[in-house]
């Protein structure tokens, strides 16, 4: 991915996509199932440029096991620019003990107090980012002849 610019919008290149990744730990995993989407906001980490999931059993980690290609969002923002980073990947439900060992290391904390001990894991097919610079709407001239 190149870097550019497009008036108040800048594409990121990967490297900033993971920094700003890197940056978070809320962001949100979309799924689809039987042909219907859903999204749900989970804490994660980066590890080694993949998006490392822990959670509980239930949807999330039932709608992966049925269809692994996910989409992952993150983004944030002030009161002058913001910025999102989107990752199309592949995700599968952890299983093996090295596996687990090695989600473990990464400290993926939960944010409530309920037990969470399964993780995913979205290995990145493609990632884009944008920044964004706030400001007014330019003025248009609309032509309703």
């Amino acid at each position: 991915m190149t870097t550019g610019d497009v008036g108040p919008i800048t594409v990121m290149s990967d490297d900033d996509c993971w920094a700003q990744l890197s940056s978070r730990t809320l962001g949100r995993l979309a799924t689809s199932v039987d042909g219907w989407p859903d999204i749900f906001p989970v804490n994660y980490v980066v590890q080694r440029h993949t998006i490392l999931i822990r959670t509980a059993e239930g949807t999330k980690l039932a709608g992966v096991a049925i269809n692994g290609r996910v989409a992952f969002e993150a983004d944030d923002h002030d009161v002058v620019e913001g910025w999102s980073v989107v990752v199309k990947g592949q995700a599968r439900v952890l299983s093996t003990s090295e596996e687990l060992a090695d989600a473990e290391r990464a400290q993926v904390l939960p944010w409530t107090a309920t037990p969470k001990q399964r993780f995913i894991r979205v290995m990145p097919v493609e990632i884009t980012g944008r920044r964004f610079q706030f400001g007014a709407e330019p003025d248009h001239l609309y032509d309703f002849g």
